[in-house]
């Protein structure tokens, strides 16, 4: 097999693990790896009519406004657990963590960047979208949080949420900044070795060496195990007596939720049965790998794609076995015309870059308004106790939101 052979088959078997799905450009050319399965193990790519760079791309992009009342501050931490080494490297030490840090803020600051140009740039490439997007305009893309920005008063609800494999937290954004700006302090976070790519400090950019061992048995628990591990880690630095966050007194450390897209969700479920400080978790379109065991009544939701996530079907059955042991309050919502991608800023930002997928329809701004009304809807619910209508059934404002199971 040649090396470029070699390479493909390793991204679709990442992405597989990941269950991304595919994100055709508007005229054909292929975005994203197909996590439904090409028949032949490689990414899809290429094709003729892509919009170019020169063309859509180098246009300025722009997340969502937030819609609560706060404004949004933003710290960045490099967390070191120094009691284990790094999963995928061991030769590289501890395990080290990269975490944004979002916060109810007040005036002040100054506006933050979206990535860096070179994580823009790995990780497009990765998703054979270089192309297509300048990593130039994706990494100025502009944002709503500021770094600097003075802490609002009070105590919130602490939210940690984990990325999907070989996605970087960056994708994550507008829905932190949203649930920053209703009132919650939320962390995001990278995990070494796992995205396309990751500035940590010293000048390093960490690759995804755990994508080039995706493809053997139990992968996938091992991920899972350990990003519990690493989310339980940035709840003891944000909360403990030695707090590694300046404004960590903003934290009520007996209100803590969990959750992330795609891996990352699964690993929310996984951090809730082995640390009992997680009242509450979400997943937005993951296969499980671990079963639901030790949550003890804890509530936790489930949004996902029809596709891959409806009651009944093949690929359904790891939500059905997980839906069974759940034993507290608990949603399965799927959300039509979605995809993989749907629950995070990628719509968002490609939809404005000339990325498109007719396989796809529910458009970018559809796509954030029902992801942070629903994830928002759930914490302020679980977190706050404040009773959410939109969650006890269909709405007539969101036909695109079936309940499966209430």
């Amino acid at each position: 097999m040649t090396r470029t052979r070699t390479t493909l088959h390793r991204r679709a078997l990442v992405t597989t693990l990941a269950l991304a799905l595919v994100l055709p450009l508007a005229g054909g050319a292929t975005a994203f790896a197909d996590g439904r399965g090409g028949n032949d193990g490689t990414e899809r790519s290429g094709g003729t009519g892509a919009p170019s760079v020169s063309d859509t791309a180098t246009a300025p992009l722009r997340l969502p406004r937030p819609t609560g009342p706060f404004a949004v501050g933003r710290d960045i931490l490099h967390l070191v657990d120094k009691s284990r080494p790094d999963p995928w490297v061991p030769s590289a030490g501890a395990r080290e963590l990269m975490v944004s840090v979002y916060y109810p803020g007040r005036s002040g600051g100054h506006r933050t960047s979206y990535t860096s140009e070179e994580e823009a740039r790995l990780m497009l490439e990765w998703w054979n979208l270089d192309k297509q997007v300048s990593p130039a305009a994706y990494s100025t893309t502009r944002t709503f949080a500021r770094a600097g920005a003075r802490p609002a008063p009070g105590r919130f609800p602490l939210i940690v949420l984990s990325p999907g494999f070989s996605a970087p937290r960056a994708t994550l954004t507008h829905l932190a900044e949203d649930l920053a700006s209703r009132g919650f302090v939320v962390a995001t976070v990278d995990h070494a070795y796992e995205s396309t790519g990751t500035a940590f400090p010293g000048g390093r950019v960490l690759t995804c060496e755990a994508c080039t061992v995706a493809d053997k048995p139990g992968r996938g628990k091992a991920v899972t195990a350990g990003r519990a591990k690493d989310l339980s880690y940035v709840i003891d630095r944000l909360t403990g007596h030695k707090a590694a966050w300046r404004h960590a007194r903003m934290i009520d450390p007996d209100r803590i939720g969990a959750g992330g897209h795609s891996i990352g969700g699964a690993s929310a479920l996984a951090t809730m049965t082995n640390d009992r400080r997680v009242r509450a978790g979400m997943n937005m379109d993951g296969s499980f790998h671990t079963g639901p065991a030790g949550i003890d009544g804890r509530p936790f939701l489930m949004l996902g794609t029809e596709e891959q996530h409806t009651p009944g079907i093949e690929d359904g059955k790891n939500w059905d076995e997980t839906w069974q042991g759940l034993d507290g309050w608990k949603r399965w919502l799927t959300v039509a015309g979605s995809g993989h991608f749907t629950f995070t800023d990628a719509p968002v930002l490609m939809g404005q870059a000339g990325v498109v997928d007719p396989k796809v329809p529910l458009s970018g701004e559809r796509s954030e308004q029902i992801t942070r009304a629903y994830i928002g809807a759930f914490y302020e619910q679980q977190l706050r106790g404040i009773p959410q209508p939109l969650l006890d059934g269909p709405t007539p404002g969101n036909p695109e939101v079936t309940f499966q199971r209430r």
